[in-house]
């Protein structure tokens, strides 16, 4: 009897360790649940994701639970907002007048020698240089105190990113962009001297557009973005294509240089008050806001005129970016009404980009262009 008694004793005291066992498991997994709750409650609501170790307790016990998302959260957060910082909705700017460029060495009588790869490095190398140029004009408004508390550009305002982060980032774009140019330069059939002449032109004008000399700041940055993200842009991706300077290839670039300028246009409209309080002078400060309308108007619709003729005159298929006439007048409204101002500028963008494929489409389908000495008959 007593040895049954004692087995008895050890039965039940292993069974006390046993239920003691499950109890301190399920606390420990209580606590791991609620810490990973609150972790990500706090990312939800706008937490860093740098919180590496938690802990909770739960009855005396204390789990301690180590967040395996929160570096790839952290680097993920900090990408997207070096993203941010390049103004990609302004990207269509640089890289229709490029793909116009590319389309029309397709159609040219070098159209046998046109390489993809060659297509590729000449859209990296100018859309590196067009971002690099976004983040210059970030740091020198801020510098300048042009970038306020109203300013549409937050990098800098809200502290997203440094002064430091911001200057490594652009002579980053801008090594990344002469990388690239070097590489095109070998695979081009072009002369090395005129790809660099061009190339090396508007790296430098997207720099003095606000550094240096500052063209945005003497009324000339109008001038610079007509020039720049137009015919040059158009010319530079031809002759990377063909190796060859063909001057009436620079005719198709002025619809998308107008519309492009109509985005400037716009966001210096918007800006007039407080680019004025800054002392700096741009276009629109000069003529004033009703003439800044005509302008912009004039801008906005003067390509469609073109393209009407171009339909009439050579081919249908340049009717096609009409299509996108409806949402022009809508912008057009909203850039007169003072309380819808501000999304203008980015709508005219979102304008520029599909009005420009459209009319790239037409370019290629088209059975005849409107001048094309160098077209192969």
């Amino acid at each position: 009897m007593a040895t049954s008694q004692s087995e008895y004793e050890q039965q039940e005291a292993s069974a006390q360790d046993q239920a003691a066992a499950m109890a301190t498991a399920t606390a420990t997994a209580t606590a791991m649940t609620s810490t990973a709750q609150l972790l990500r409650q706090r990312l939800v609501n706008g937490g860093t994701g740098h919180e590496t170790l938690a802990s909770a307790t739960t009855n005396g016990k204390t789990a301690s639970v180590i967040n395996t998302n929160d570096y790839s959260s952290g680097t993920f957060m900090k990408l997207k907002t070096y993203l941010l910082a390049l103004r990609p909705w302004s990207l269509s700017a640089s890289l229709v007048p490029t793909l116009l460029g590319s389309a029309l060495a397709y159609r040219s009588q070098w159209s046998a020698d046109f390489s993809m790869l060659t297509f590729f490095l000449t859209a990296f190398t100018v859309v590196t240089v067009h971002c690099a140029g976004n983040v210059v004009n970030t740091y020198f408004d801020f510098i300048k105190g042009i970038d306020k508390q109203k300013a549409d550009d937050r990098t800098l305002v809200d502290h997203i990113l440094t002064k430091d982060e911001v200057v490594s980032l652009g002579a980053i774009l801008y090594m990344a962009g002469c990388g690239g140019f070097v590489l095109l330069a070998v695979l081009s059939p072009a002369k090395m001297e005129h790809l660099a002449l061009i190339y090396f032109g508007g790296l430098s004008s997207s720099f003095l557009y606000t550094g240096g000399i500052g063209f945005k700041y003497i009324a000339l940055g109008d001038l610079v973005i007509l020039i720049l993200f137009g015919p040059i842009s158009v010319l530079f991706a031809f002759m990377s294509q063909t190796g060859h300077v063909d001057w009436t290839t620079m005719g198709y670039a002025i619809p998308l240089a107008l519309n492009t300028e109509a985005i400037l246009h716009s966001n210096n409209t918007r800006d007039a008050e407080s680019d004025g309080k800054a002392g700096i002078v741009t276009l629109a400060i000069l003529i004033g806001r009703t003439a800044s309308h005509v302008l912009y108007a004039m801008l906005l619709f003067t390509p469609y005129s073109l393209f009407f003729i171009f339909g009439l005159k050579y081919s249908l298929w340049f009717l096609l970016p009409l299509i996108t006439l409806p949402q022009a007048f809508q912008i057009e409204k909203r850039f007169r009404n003072e309380q819808t101002m501000h999304v203008v500028p980015r709508q005219t963008a979102k304008l520029n980009f599909f009005f420009g494929i459209l009319y790239i489409v037409a370019c290629c389908c088209a059975q005849q262009l409107p001048t094309f000495a160098w077209r192969k008959h």
